[in-house]
């Protein structure tokens, strides 16, 4: 075989600087996410908690784009359908539950905040609230700390496509123009607008919208982890070398509804999330495993059981797990009232 050869039979993971054991591991995070996701929902309806906000079909995107990262030193603000990116940069399905439980120990919030409104000091996980975008400024304002110490790490933060039309999108990525500022802006473009599709909302391409602030835009296929890797990847790159922002559009499409309180039939067909679904990245993922040779039928079902057996214990660990006392609501509101408390 010539080398020429050998480079057509490369796998394209390999060729991106990727390990078997590493695409591997992506599978199993793509797929903790959405048995977790889809779990949420059955507990939702079930009773068991109040509220979920689904992000299934979102997964490729998240573990391709957290792997890109270095997950040692970069600061990160998710938002809130962002189950895999989080689990893929090191928090827990037992922490993920106690947030969805509003349980005492819940290391997000203390059970205070809506599950999905991510933070953690421990992965530098920046707190996220309830109005849509506000992350975006954060996570200019973070690069533009690790610029102004010359620290070499970036800021990460995703949004939706309609947070996109917000003035908190335009403001940070003036700002990140104009300073450079080692910062990687993702869209989750994954279509609606809750309700809004994504023609009746943005009038060209997200990604387009860069090029007015100065810096590049690159739209890319958020069904396929592979690619987002690369392109999250060389953003990095960019603004670890003083070049400045990114915006990534990674285009996708949300199958399950907007959250537990939405009736998405009310504005688009079964016969289009269908159509979607012939898309989604992580049967398409696991069939590229596959036809490589990393996985086989008989690796997948003991990662299927692997998962299943690990959701089912965060459930019961989050469901047994005690509520806040009523009193807790008056501490960790000021600086210092929580002293003998645990501080969490």
């Amino acid at each position: 075989m010539t080398q020429s050869e050998s480079a057509v039979k490369q796998p394209k993971h390999a060729a991106l600087g990727l390990t078997d054991e590493q695409v591997i591991e992506m599978y199993k995070l793509m797929l903790t996410g959405r048995r977790y996701d889809e779990r949420c929902l059955l507990l939702q309806r079930a009773g068991k908690i109040k509220f979920h906000v689904s992000g299934i079909g979102q997964e490729a995107a998240q573990v391709g784009a957290a792997f890109a990262l270095d997950r040692e030193q970069d600061y990160f603000l998710p938002y809130y359908r962002d189950y895999a990116f989080v689990l893929s940069v090191g928090m827990t399905l037992r922490e993920l539950m106690l947030s969805l439980f509003s349980k005492a120990a819940d290391p997000n919030s203390g059970g205070r905040q809506m599950p999905g409104h991510f933070g953690s000091k421990r992965l530098r996980i920046v707190t996220g609230s309830s109005p849509v975008t506000t992350q975006v400024p954060h996570a200019v304002g973070i690069a533009l700390a690790a610029k102004m110490k010359k620290k070499e790490f970036v800021s990460f933060v995703t949004f939706g496509d309609g947070s996109s039309n917000q003035g908190d999108f335009h403001e940070g990525a003036n700002m990140a123009g104009v300073h450079k500022l080692p910062v990687i802006f993702m869209c989750e473009n994954n279509q609606y607008a809750i309700s809004v599709p994504l023609h009746k909302q943005v009038g060209g391409r997200i990604a387009d919208r860069a090029l007015g602030y100065g810096f590049p835009g690159v739209a890319v296929d958020g069904n396929d982890p592979l690619e987002v890797y690369r392109v999250v990847k060389e953003a990095r790159e960019r603004a670890i070398r003083g070049e400045g922002p990114t915006l990534v559009e990674a285009v996708m499409y949300r199958l399950s509804p907007h959250s537990t309180s939405d009736e998405d039939t009310a504005y688009r067909t079964k016969e289009e999330i269908e159509m979607h679904r012939g898309k989604d990245g992580l049967p398409k993922f696991r069939q590229y495993l596959i036809d490589c040779g990393v996985l086989d039928e008989e690796r997948d079902a003991l990662l299927q059981q692997e998962v299943k057996a690990a959701v089912d214990e965060a459930t019961t660990y989050g469901d047994k797990a005690a509520f806040p006392e009523p009193e807790d609501i008056l501490y960790h509101v000021y600086d210092g009232d929580d002293a003998g408390r645990g501080g969490r």
